[in-house]
């Protein structure tokens, strides 16, 4: 029984460290890309990555919160929750500029 308990946190963890791993990618590869697409040299313009961006920075700097920073622990956690998913969101959506820069396999499944 322990064994089992101790596989589905492993299980938990190894999911959230890929989340994790996505939303690195997505801040790694983000201002590149905006390089790119202002000298030229990339088309189409990945709006959608540009559109989640702007959604998660605003989400961190506009005053009100789902759940209001001066509820201290909770309300960190749900901007570091919401904030992810979208990071994630914008990984996603680089898929084909990670492609066309070669740090994606061609074949690769976005």
């Amino acid at each position: 029984m322990k064994f089992m308990r101790g596989l589905a946190r492993w299980s938990r963890l190894k999911q959230r460290s890929g989340a994790l791993m996505r939303i690195a990618r997505a801040l790694r590869v983000f201002v590149p890309m905006l390089g790119d697409v202002t000298v030229g040299r990339y088309r189409p313009v990945p709006w959608a990555a540009c559109g989640w961006m702007t959604a998660a920075v605003a989400y961190l700097i506009m005053p009100f919160d789902i759940i209001p920073d001066f509820l201290m622990l909770i309300g960190v956690i749900d901007d570091v929750f919401i904030v992810g998913w979208l990071l994630t969101r914008v990984d996603h959506s680089l898929a084909p500029y990670r492609r066309w820069k070669g740090i994606d396999p061609p074949d690769a499944a976005p």
